[in-house]
This record gives structure tokens, sequence and C-alpha cells, in this order.
């Protein structure tokens, strides 16, 4: 019997999304940061490192993650809302790019801690926009009621007091309203609410040389053989067109699902088959120590039988794991081919915040990854831990 769970990495996909999104931003001002948090396997981490991106990190062990896959100082970004002092004074001796300062109290204790090691790092403040994502409550950032960025009160503050701070270089903006973004729409919202901001910063602080507004962009769950890559050139182009600033003015941005999720998917085998009167169960080996998204909000994931011959017939199961959590599931009452223990299913669209969520609850030990590459020509299977 197959060895698993694993997580299934296709590079060449991964490659291809990376060429759209180069072609995408060529001969612009626009630089694409990869968001870490989103995949940290070494290997994809790497990969991505070899390209013309950035990278968001927003821990110490990011940023030490991304200097040692190859991404440079000087282009990584570190935001985070609740930095603690070690990881400031880490991304300043490691003279990283920018930091993202979420609040007034964190921005003194960055001045503070600037001063002990006489540097003067370059600070972009985050401001919440206020603008309604259209997407899961756990994973909007941008509404006055979430927890990110400097609050009007704060800002207002901040302009009164910069002047003092003087171990900080205050040079521009960042936003950042939520992710798995598919109404492109809200993005329009975004930049009208930027250019806003951006005459309000400069009346305060000086002339803007730098704006980041995020990532967010959403990808297709439900059907990710179709539509493998997102839509970058409408998302691009909405930016291009809408924002009213300086042209002179680098714009960044910080994608993680949309560059990697569709590159991802988690293999697990069928330990037994329960029915009832009303349910078929599918009881597989991985659970939410491998993918915690369905049970943490409830994510969608098309789960699928890894090899199905000529077995047409079709039940619903419940397709759940091996925790001991009513909440260990990947999917209800959904229609496979009839299953049987040993069965391979394959679940989809795990590229981000699978392997990089994943725990060792139940004592469960971390399941390793293989990945397939063919963007050399020759096809390779490359198995980490």
């Amino acid at each position: 019997m197959e060895n698993t769970p694993y997580y299934f990495y296709d590079l060449d996909l991964l490659n291809r999304t990376l060429n759209e999104v180069e072609i995408n931003v060529k001969n612009t001002l626009f630089k694409v940061h990869y968001a870490v948090k989103a995949n940290n396997n070494k290997k994809i981490v790497s990969f991505i490192a070899k390209r013309n991106f950035g990278a968001d990190c927003v821990s110490g062990g990011e940023i030490a993650l991304a200097l040692e896959c190859g991404f440079a100082a000087s282009e990584i970004v570190f935001a985070g809302v609740g930095k603690t002092d070690e990881e400031i004074e880490y991304a300043l001796t490691k003279n990283i790019g920018i930091i993202h300062c979420e609040g007034l109290e964190e921005l003194q204790v960055i001045n503070e801690i600037a001063g002990k090691l006489n540097c003067r790092p370059k600070i972009a403040i985050r401001l919440n926009p206020d603008v309604n994502a259209h997407t899961h409550e756990k994973i909007s950032t941008g509404l006055n009621e979430n927890k990110f960025g400097f609050s009007e009160q704060e800002f207002e503050e901040l302009a009164g007091i910069h002047t003092t701070l003087l171990n900080v270089e205050i040079i521009g903006l960042h936003f950042h309203i939520g992710s798995q973004i598919t109404d492109l729409s809200v993005f329009v919202d975004l930049c009208d609410r930027v250019n806003e901001f951006v005459p309000d910063f400069e009346s305060k602080f000086g002339k803007l040389t730098y704006l980041n507004v995020g990532g967010g962009l959403g990808i297709d769950y439900d059907e990710p053989e179709l539509f493998p890559i997102p839509d970058f050139k409408t998302y691009f182009e909405i930016f291009s067109s809408c924002l009213n600033i300086d042209s002179s003015v680098a714009v960044h941005f910080e994608l993680g699902r949309s560059l990697v999720a569709q590159c991802g998917s988690l293999r697990t085998k069928v330990l037994y088959v329960k029915r009832s009167a009303t349910k078929n169960f599918a009881v597989v080996d991985a659970g939410m120590t491998e993918l915690l998204r369905p049970a943490m909000y409830g994510a969608h994931h098309k789960i699928e039988k890894f090899s199905t011959g000529f077995n047409l017939n079709k039940f619903n199961y419940d397709v759940v794991g091996p925790l001991c959590e009513s909440s260990d599931f990947f999917a209800k009452d959904i229609p496979l081919p009839e299953l049987k223990r040993g069965d391979i299913l394959t679940i989809k669209s795990c590229g981000a915040y699978g392997e990089s969520m994943s725990l060792s609850y139940n004592g469960r030990a971390k399941a390793k990854s293989v990945i397939s590459q063919n963007v050399l020509t020759q096809f390779r299977i490359i198995k980490s831990a």
C-alpha cells in the first residue's frame, strides 16, 4: 500500500504560474513579493527565489527561511501585527528592505531598537482602508473591526509625533484587505481608498515613495483543472488603470495563494469505509493536521479518487480524518466512485495553507512532500522530508 499521506507538488504548473505573473508585470513598476506564509516548503520557496520576486515575511523565522532559500535581504518586506522585539532586532541586523508597521506602539519600539543598533530602517505604515473583501470572515483583514493596521486615531497621533522618531524613515503605505478574493471589483474599491489616503499621507509625512497594496487574489477551488492559473492580467490591469499616484512610485504586491495553491495537492489513503443508515464515511489517513482549512473555516477542496478505472458507480461520502475531533473532515456528502480500503484520494488545491499550517496534534508525524519537475525538459521526482 502507498506510503501516505503526502503533499504532491507540480513544479511545471508553478513555473507556468510564475511566468504568467512576470509577463503581466513586465514594463511596469510593479514588484511582486511571495507571501512565504502560504507555503514554506524549502524547495518551493527556493524555486520562487530564483525568479524576479521578493519575499513577504510575517515572522523572524520566515525571514530566516527566505534568506536561506536565496531571497536578497533588500527584497524582503516584514509584516505582521505582533512582531516581537527579538524579531525586529533580527530583521534590522539582516538589513531587510522595509518593515510594514501596524501600530503606533510598534513603531515606537522599532525606533528604540533601531537607535540601539545605530540604523534607520525604512517603514511603511499599514492602514486599514475599511474595504469589504467579500470573503470569509476569518480571512478578512481590511475592515475596521479587524486587528490589522493603524487605526485612524493612531495615524493622526503619529502625524503629530513622527518628527521625534529619529531612528526610522517613514516612506510609504501598506494595505492588505483579505484573502481568497474572487470578486475583482473589490480591488477597484481598494484603489479608490488608496487614492484618498495618499494625499493625506503626503500632507503629513512628505512625498510617498513606496506603496504596497497587499495580495488576496483568489483561486478556483471548484474547478482547479479548468482554471489552474488565476486571472493575473485583469488583476494587474485594475491597479494600472485605477491607482492615481505618481508614475515614478513602484507598487508592491504580496501574492501567496494565487502563486502556489494549484500546484499542490494532498494524497491520502482510505483506511476504512463505514456505513450507517444515513451516511457513508471514508476514513482516510490524512486529517486536519495535514490540511486545516476545512476544519478551521469550512473551506472547500475538490476531492477525486486517484484512479477510478471503469467503475462509474458513485456514492455520497463524508471524507473524514483519523483525529479525535468531530471537526476533522475534508468534505461531507460528496459523490465519489465506490471506495474501498487502500484507495488513494487526491485533495486538490492544497499548495497554499496546507503544509505551512500542518500540525503534530495527536502525536502525528509531519507528512512528507513529493515534487514533480519537468521544467528542465526531463521528468524528475524529488522526495523530501
